[in-house]
């Protein structure tokens, strides 16, 4: 079987200009309070198998 693979001429720095700008989103996300903690999500993913699923905080 013969397989293609795309390639893509992408300019290295129109990736650093997204990797910068959703960086600095993030942190303005993190600035205003939208962000939930590692342990909450982890004990969120932990409880989906369960009968009673943790919340994630609000």
């Amino acid at each position: 079987m013969e397989t293609k693979v795309p390639l893509a001429n992408i300019p290295l720095s129109l990736t650093r200009e997204k990797t910068r700008r959703l960086t600095l989103e993030a942190l303005a996300d993190v600035d205003e309070g939208n962000a939930v903690d590692h342990r909450s999500v982890r004990a969120r993913a932990d409880s989906l198998d369960g009968d009673r699923p943790v919340l994630l905080p609000r």
